[in-house]
């Protein structure tokens, strides 16, 4: 069904509530990973790189070590890591985070404002379902929305970028998804226009329940105060490390991250903050895509 049908939110005390959240359930960006849906390069990926607007083309082979070391530190961390191998010849699969975006009910299929990446949110569905996360709903025309644009920033909120990749209908589209969350959203910047990405998170990786990365020389206004308001402390990336994806961190649990090596002023600056980090090599999975550590994921249970 779309999203504007019986799409819900679990409440606390509901019938079953626990089982459920043995299996899925991730209102949040810092709670302690415990189960994520991974997607690795497939050997027809590359081909299309330049259609996909990749940055130079990935080598298979090196594509293939780099993911499996970054799933091996996924599961040293805790995590079940459930591998999908869905749409192949597709190297933006590989940023398993975009298309699909999963509450306390279930997986909500979004629709990719880029273009090519429309296919996406189906095919991983199967894979959702064997792992035993049903799907619930899916947007549906004109409704544009990608995972990377929403952010988790407690139970009861939403964060949403409107931007290139997310429309107002596909803002409509979330909060028919997830009754009883509020959703706030805020404008993003052109920066490079459409045909490069700027997702919310691409300025904003929560770490913590009081604790954010932030970009502030192009995070929304309304975002830096509702922060505050929140009680939220930030830590800045620093300009020279904005382009290479240091706002783009992972949070393995409260205060525990995982980020693109290669960001060592970030890095120290969350060290400094409290957090404990880990670095993995993404050379081709990361840099070549402009996907981080967040893209390459899917969280299904955060406890």
């Amino acid at each position: 069904m779309e999203a504007g049908g019986a799409a819900g939110v679990a409440e606390p005390g509901d019938a079953g509530e626990e089982e459920r959240e043995r299996r899925f359930g991730c209102r949040s960006m810092t709670r302690t990973l415990r189960r994520v849906l991974v997607r690795p390069p497939l050997p027809g990926d590359a081909a299309r790189w330049r259609e996909h607007g990749w940055r130079a083309e990935p080598d298979h082979a090196r594509a293939a070590a780099e993911h499996e070391a970054f799933a091996a530190l996924l599961e040293e961390a805790g995590a079940e890591v459930i591998v999908s191998r869905h749409d192949p010849g597709n190297p933006d699969a590989l940023y398993a985070y975009d298309p699909v975006l999963v509450g306390e009910e279930g997986a909500v299929l979004l629709r990719p404002g880029k273009e090519l990446r429309r296919r996406e949110p189906g095919a991983p569905a199967p894979e959702l379902e064997r792992a035993g996360v049903p799907v619930v709903c899916a947007l549906g025309e004109p409704a544009l929305a990608e995972g990377g644009d929403t952010v988790w920033l407690d139970e009861r909120t939403l964060l949403v970028g409107y931007g290139y990749r997310t429309n107002g209908a596909g803002i409509d589209g979330l909060r028919a998804a997830f009754p009883g969350v509020e959703v706030i959203w805020f404008d993003l910047p052109h920066w490079n226009g459409a045909g490069e990405v700027m997702h919310l998170m691409s300025l904003l990786s929560p770490l913590d329940r009081d604790l954010a990365l932030v970009y502030p020389r192009l995070a929304p206004t309304r975002l830096l105060e509702l922060l505050a308001e929140r009680e939220i402390q930030t830590v800045a990336v620093p300009d020279e490390e904005f382009e290479s994806m240091g706002p783009n961190v992972l949070a393995l649990g409260p205060s525990r991250a995982l980020a693109l090596a290669g960001n060592d002023r970030t890095r120290r600056r969350l060290e400094r903050a409290g957090v404990d980090v880990v670095t993995y090599t993404g050379e081709e999975i990361s840099r070549k895509g402009d996907g981080g550590p967040t893209c390459l994921t899917r969280p299904l249970l955060r406890v």
